[in-house]
């Protein structure tokens, strides 16, 4: 499994063994930093002891990661333009992995030491589009080009449109709950049950929905946010050892056919449309008065040859290993760069809609051997996401549980916001979005508190929406200046 390390240098295995550990201890600190809103409700309202509520959810956010696929792994990849991706050997590849990763261990420890629910999917997409745009001033690239805006700005509507989705339907949910249930036992809160029943546990029924929904809010959290560290050992391994993971050896015939002949498409397709793009291609505009991108590597005009090249070498291939490592690593250049080509020709105004839906289908074609991960990788950030969740849980659960609202929570408030949690945040994964597990829940819970008139903490509250507003240019910041004296000082 770890045969790549043979024949590596000393300094080259070493930045390879620093990087995965950079990646764990993100993920590691993921697990205690989020996973705390997945068991916070269940904790408060007593329908599960602490020690055995961390333990199941560390096993069900381990599920989450092994079971949820690679789609958000690669949208959170995709964040950064494709010239970096594809000279991530590069020093200034090493550079934005480390740079990007420490930023965002960094900010996530100070959010949880002061017991602050910020979401760990914000600081990483901060801390990624602070090097982005680092490197475009770096290299004289247009700060436009420096980030795939486009996935930017889907990943910014998802992180913003998630939490009032779920401040919205938690509310209403347990407003459904009040007003035709309004004399149901899962309206009183854990002091109140037992002040009144003597009982120290939830209702069964209660207490059931409760557990699923809170093992149900691990799973999908493992899923999502396990996904990121995924694409960042990709990141790293395809960096440090290309000629090992540029392609995903374990392809089938049928993958490899399957891209070929998205090539050989994309060419028919250029070939049949030369008079409409020729002008395009030969000036660097896309038709509305924009440019362009000068510096970028995958030139447009060079598309044709690339196709060519890239048929030559796989013509034949009826499996990876046949060819040569370095040529590997070129396939796995050619491949991106057709892909960013092809997504480029899409934004052509005059381009039918027809054919745009087929180049996005071609695309996904393109990259289907390349965007993967080897089954130790999904394991290695599991684990590390697993046993990071049953630590240093107690900060955010108090928080959680008993300064959002002006009154501790009630059990119907605890079933709401999880429900809809995982509701949301298992959407999100469907559609290969990256959302903040802690901003669904904490604004879940602060829509129950408002629907059942109980108020908000104003100073908890607050903090909460300050860590959101300032995450973003807090570790676009750190790790835009990180990447900066990376380069500056190692590069």
């Amino acid at each position: 499994m770890f045969d790549f390390f043979s024949g590596l240098d000393f300094w080259v295995a070493t930045s390879l063994v620093l990087a995965f550990g950079f990646v764990l201890a993100f993920e590691f600190i993921n697990g205690f930093h989020d996973t705390a809103n997945a068991v916070a409700t269940v904790i408060y309202t007593k329908a599960m002891p602490p020690r055995q509520a961390v333990v199941l959810s560390g096993i069900f956010n381990f599920l989450g990661v092994l079971l949820g696929g690679v789609g958000v792994a690669y949208a959170i990849v995709h964040l950064l333009p494709v010239d970096l991706l594809i000279n991530v050997n590069t020093g200034h590849g090493l550079a934005m992995v480390f740079s990007l990763l420490a930023a965002a261990i960094l900010w996530n420890l100070g959010t949880w030491f002061f017991g602050i629910p910020a979401s760990s999917s914000h600081t990483l997409i901060g801390s990624i589009l602070g090097v982005g745009m680092a490197n475009a001033l770096i290299t004289g690239i247009p700060l436009s080009e420096g980030i795939n805006w486009k996935k930017a700005i889907e990943i910014g509507f998802s992180l913003v449109l998630s939490p009032l989705f779920g401040f919205l339907l938690a509310g209403l949910l347990l407003y459904v709950f009040l007003r035709f249930l309004p004399l149901s036992k899962m309206h009183k809160t854990p002091e109140t049950r037992r002040a009144i029943d003597g009982k120290k546990h939830p209702p069964f029924w209660n207490r059931l929905t409760l557990v699923l929904s809170a093992m149900g809010m691990s799973f999908v959290h493992g899923s999502n946010d396990g996904q990121k560290g995924i694409g960042l050992i990709m990141l790293v391994l395809i960096g440090i050892v290309p000629s090992q993971f540029a392609l995903d050896a374990g392809s089938t015939t049928y993958q490899i056919e399957r891209t070929r002949d998205a090539a050989i498409y994309l060419q028919h397709f250029y070939q049949a449309n030369e008079a409409k793009l020729a002008q395009q291609l030969r000036t660097g505009h896309n038709g509305n008065g924009s440019e362009m991108p000068a510096k970028f590597k995958c030139e447009a005009t060079e598309t044709q040859k690339t196709i060519g090249d890239l048929l030559l070498v796989i013509n034949n291939v009826r499996d990876y290993h046949d060819l040569k490592p370095d040529t590997r690593a070129q396939v796995r250049r050619s491949l991106l760069c057709l892909d960013d080509t092809a997504k480029k020709i899409t934004k052509l105004p005059d381009l039918s809609s027809r054919d745009k839906a087929d180049l996005e289908k071609l695309r996904k074609d393109l990259t289907a051997t390349t965007e993967y991960a080897p089954f130790w990788v999904i394991v290695a950030v599991a684990l590390a996401l697993g046993i990071g969740t049953m630590v240093g849980w107690k900060r955010v659960v108090e928080t959680v549980g008993e300064k959002i609202g002006r009154q501790g929570m009630t059990y119907a408030q605890g079933m709401s916001a999880q429900i809809i949690a995982v509701l949301a945040i298992g959407a999100a994964n469907v559609f290969s979005l990256p959302v903040s597990t802690t901003h669904v829940l904490s604004s879940g819970v602060a829509g129950t508190m408002v629907a059942n008139r109980s108020g908000l903490q104003g100073s908890t509250v607050r903090n909460i929406v300050i860590a959101w507003v300032l995450t973003l240019p807090a570790t676009i910041a750190l790790a835009a200046g990180l990447f900066w004296l990376a380069t500056k000082f190692f590069v």
